[in-house]
């Protein structure tokens, strides 16, 4: 069984490490970009670029965050996901990035969709909205799983133990 649980950590490395490095290109391409834009003048086109990789920067901090959640948990931890602590910490420290970049993204989608193609505009508003819908059902979920901590307090303080090897 330990042959397996290492191989699922190195697995785990693995994908930790390749979100990292799509985490590395996508910064160097939104600097470009935004370096690019600078350089050919400050209109509202190099406005637009801009936008434009400010939204890659997004993507790059989710990139980035499932990395380092990977690492955390799968690796340094070790840590049994069963427990609703666990699962709530898990979740909402995913969550919380990937609602940011949706909602950045929703942005970039509308100023686009504003001074390119208005018919877009449709389009953007159905990505914020379903962004708000995203964060509204996470916080139904915490609230829920809040109420199914109470029932297991050990739980928290397995996930505290834990966070101590973090420090």
């Amino acid at each position: 069984m330990k042959i397996f649980t290492s191989l699922f950590r190195g697995i785990h490395a693995l994908m930790a490490g390749l979100f990292a490095c799509g985490a590395l290109m996508l910064i160097a391409i939104s600097a470009r970009m935004g370096w690019l834009a600078f350089a050919n003048g400050l209109d509202g086109a190099a406005a637009q670029q801009i936008i434009e990789a400010v939204g890659l920067l997004a993507a790059a901090v989710v990139a980035l965050q499932i990395a380092e959640t990977i690492v955390e948990e799968e690796i340094v931890r070790d840590a049994d996901i069963s427990a609703p602590t666990r699962v709530r910490r898990f979740l909402s420290r995913f969550m919380v990035v990937v609602v940011v970049a949706l909602a950045i993204e929703g942005l970039v989608a509308t100023f686009r969709a504003l001074h390119e193609d208005p018919a877009q505009l449709l389009f953007a508003a159905a990505l914020l909205a379903a962004t708000a819908l995203l964060l509204a059902a996470w916080g139904v979920f915490v609230h829920l799983n809040r109420s199914a901590e109470e029932l297991e307090p050990e739980a928290m303080e397995d996930a505290k133990r834990e966070d101590k090897k973090l420090k």
